[in-house]
């Protein structure tokens, strides 16, 4: 039996240690979902946790801060103790709080310390745009004009960037590294552990963007001595659209002063005595700054009570495996119709989804979703796909090829305009 035919996907389902998690989301007949490193399916569990806390709200009003399932004044905490082995950190070093870009602008506030002729940032052109505006406001801030104190190592290749060119830029004017951890076109997986002790090496400080990779790769941010690290729960961790955010601070900077300070980062002892001198939490909850964002938490709560049954290892051998299948079927069945996979194939080198790259991708992914498939575009000519190891099915992905196919073969795409809509 040969890997192209719907038997042999069948058979791989079968073999699938992680397929009882599909029947735990809501899969919609007649779509194969393929975006869910953009936005992660509402679960079962997500939805049972998320109306638990709206019935505290209805039962308890506001004691519903210390009373009900799920008490609102420690939800933070009791989330970071859940999410901290996704991140290979310790639970004190976890906070859920905040978004992407606000996280960001705190650790930026509280670990950029120019000083003499350290004032410069280095991050990467490939990055996601809100991190580049969020270094470029800081350093405004500061005084400093980002044109010449923002170092953006230039791709090779228009997809990767090189770790030797990322170290090279690591010079003595240095004060503050941003990266992410997998590029969000191309998939590129970063080796954390080597960046940040080249960082290390020259006395600078070095945080990742993880929105790419937490919930679809294992981590280890403790062990690797990164500084700090932010990242969205509503990809891979399927905590819902605009669902609040985490970061990771390194103990060895606990009790650094916020840069951005909040009442909801007090320690929790003193937070109600409502004094005007900040006493700051002695752990990563001294980097929250207003109140918790409790309904946008909430689904959180059921979403990663299944992370921690299925286990990271499982998810990402799974991802890869599930990923790899996918560019076979690729390299089989569409060698003929132009496309190319913009991800590097190497195990160690890629993230959870694939980079397909085709002139006419925009109007490619119109077509699919006419077919049922949901993709996401990305400019200029990239159509991201990912299966996700909890509910994606194999099944799922030659299905997605079949459907290419028939797409290329018939033109099908040809009736749209290869323009992005509005939502990419």
């Amino acid at each position: 039996m040969t890997k192209s035919t719907l038997e042999y996907a069948k058979q791989l389902d079968e073999r699938d240690t992680l397929r009882r998690f599909r029947e735990e989301f809501y899969l919609q007949p007649g779509t194969i979902y393929m975006d869910g490193n953009s936005l992660g399916l509402l679960s079962k569990r997500a939805e049972r946790t998320l109306f638990e806390s709206v019935d505290d709200w209805k039962k308890y009003g506001i004691d519903g801060w210390t009373q009900g399932q799920h008490p609102w004044f420690e939800l933070s905490e009791r989330l970071a103790e859940m999410l901290a082995p996704l991140v290979g950190a310790r639970a004190e070093e976890v906070i859920v709080t905040g978004s992407t870009t606000v996280n960001l602008h705190q650790l930026v506030a509280t670990f950029y310390q120019p000083e003499r002729k350290r004032t410069k940032i280095v991050a990467d052109e490939l990055n996601f745009p809100t991190d580049i505006y969020a270094l470029k406001s800081q350093l405004r801030i500061h005084g400093f004009d980002p044109e010449h104190h923002l170092i953006e190592v230039k791709s090779r290749d228009g997809r990767t960037i090189e770790e030797e060119d990322i170290i090279a830029a690591m010079s003595d004017e240095v004060a503050l590294v941003i990266l992410p951890t997998v590029q969000y076109r191309s998939g590129q997986l970063l080796d954390m552990k080597r960046l940040t002790d080249e960082a290390h090496k020259r006395g600078i400080l070095i945080g990742f963007d993880g929105c790419h990779s937490v919930g679809s790769i294992p981590h280890a941010f403790s062990d690797w001595d990164v500084d700090f690290a932010y990242w969205c729960n509503y990809k891979y961790l399927n905590g819902g659209p605009g669902g609040v955010g985490g970061l990771y601070v390194n103990r060895k900077h606990f009790g650094a002063e916020p840069g951005l300070a909040g009442w909801f980062g007090s320690r929790k002892d003193v937070q109600f005595d409502l004094l005007h001198t900040f006493t700051p939490a002695d752990t990563a909850g001294a980097y929250q700054i207003g109140t918790p964002h409790v309904l946008s938490m909430a689904p959180l709560l059921g979403s990663l009570e299944m992370f921690a049954e299925a286990g990271m290892e499982q998810i990402r051998k799974k991802s890869l495996e599930i990923n790899e299948y996918f560019m076979e079927l690729i390299d089989a069945e569409l060698a003929d119709f132009g496309f190319e996979i913009g991800n590097l194939r190497d195990d160690v080198r890629r993230g959870g989804h694939v980079c397909l790259e085709h002139p006419e991708a925009a109007r490619i992914c119109k077509s699919l979703k006419e077919h049922g498939v949901i993709p996401d575009f990305r400019a200029p000519n990239v159509i991201r796909l990912a299966p996700i190891a909890l509910y994606t099915s194999y099944e799922d992905v030659w299905n997605v090829v079949q459907i290419l196919k028939e797409i290329m073969d018939e033109k099908q795409y040809e009736k749209f305009t290869n323009e992005r809509e509005t939502v990419a």
